[in-house]
């Protein structure tokens, strides 16, 4: 058997059967259950921690809570598509949770006001999944490794402009199933020429495979060594974006802030300072990341939200599911180009 959640073993009712009717056929109601057993808690809710609000909401997870000190500005209504536009000045979190609450009225949606910095470490102990967005990299390590000993799953992810991405930490063991084409055995018959003994796929038929995902930590997966050999040689098939991630997450640890468009000129020289010295600091070549993502890293750009918060509400109910294989562990996405990709980074 495959290792489950550890808690109670929810129910579904009439109501939740016709309400998720679609997911139940689409997953299987084992993995409903496990969904609507889950407890999660999303830190942020800018642009991006609304559309992964939504989606968490929709897929019937048991229960959300929005953590978010900031207050509702001209500038976040724009991609923040749960405050409404009369809600400026108010708290993020307590503007965004009556519509938030009415996408799935069986889901119960919470909303905290406080700094998710001043939170204990028993805050986080009481959640399934933890979804960090708009956090510094030492609060992300930070939870992230009190997570891992405790068996939480934990996500990260964040818009810079044009371009977002997801990390995710699922533990050293993650079980899950995979469905795959069920293989037809051959009759055997010999008289029927070799063909007929390899065995085919029954496109009819289906079979569920258990596999088992092992992950690092984000403290791990943002402290490769580059200058060992096999670093080297993997550098050509190596996303820039994860470069440019230390870069942005380097400005966020230095300014308390991300780029701003009202600084911008002083910001892209920040940045370009900031890019020279952690290309410097993680030992790899200065011509690695030029000067062309600094015009687009800055705010948060709706159709990017939309787009890392699809793929970041997804790998949650995947991972609270265990159905389907996760990403492992780092998803990018490029708004300029229009694709994402994804890659991993820490020990095998």
């Amino acid at each position: 058997m495959i290792d489950m959640i550890e808690k109670e073993d929810p129910v579904i009712s009439e109501e939740e059967a016709a309400q998720y009717d679609r997911q139940i056929r689409l997953w299987g109601l084992d993995a409903q259950k496990r969904l609507r057993g889950s407890r999660v808690l999303l830190a942020g809710l800018g642009g991006l921690g609304a559309e992964v609000a939504k989606n968490l909401i929709l897929a019937g997870v048991k229960s959300l809570t929005l953590l978010d000190h900031e207050q509702v500005t001209e500038e976040s209504c724009r991609a923040q598509f749960l405050v409404p536009v009369s809600a400026q000045g108010q708290n993020r979190a307590q503007a965004s949770l009556e519509r938030g609450q009415n996408l799935n009225p069986m889901v119960k949606v919470h909303a905290d006001q406080d700094r998710v910095e001043d939170k204990p470490d028993d805050f986080f102990l009481q959640f399934d999944a933890v979804c960090l967005t708009g956090c510094s990299r030492d609060l992300m390590v930070r939870v992230d490794q009190l997570c891992s000993k405790h068996n939480i799953k934990v996500f990260c992810g964040d818009v810079y402009g044009y371009y977002g991405y997801m990390f995710c930490n699922l533990g050293k063991e993650h079980n899950y199933v995979e469905e795959k084409p069920k293989m037809v055995k051959p009759t055997g018959n010999s008289n029927d020429g070799p063909e007929t003994k390899k065995a085919k796929i029954d496109p009819n038929e289906t079979t569920m495979v258990k596999k088992v995902a092992s992950f690092c930590t984000l403290k791990e997966a943002l402290e490769v060594d580059w200058t060992t050999e096999k670093a080297k040689a993997g550098m050509k098939r190596t996303p820039v974006d994860y470069f440019m991630f230390h870069v942005l997450l380097k400005f966020r640890t230095d300014k308390g802030r991300d780029p701003n468009p009202l600084s911008f000129p002083e910001d892209s020289r920040l940045l370009r300072q900031i890019r020279d010295d952690v290309l410097e600091t993680l030992a790899v070549s200065a011509d690695l990341l030029n000067d062309d993502f600094i015009s687009y890293c800055f705010s948060e750009m709706s159709p990017v939200c939309a787009v890392v918060g699809g793929v970041l509400g997804q790998e949650v109910v995947k991972a609270l599911s265990q159905r389907d294989p996760p990403h492992r562990n780092f998803f990018f996405f490029d708004g300029r180009k229009g694709n994402g990709v994804v890659d991993y980074f820490g020990p095998n």
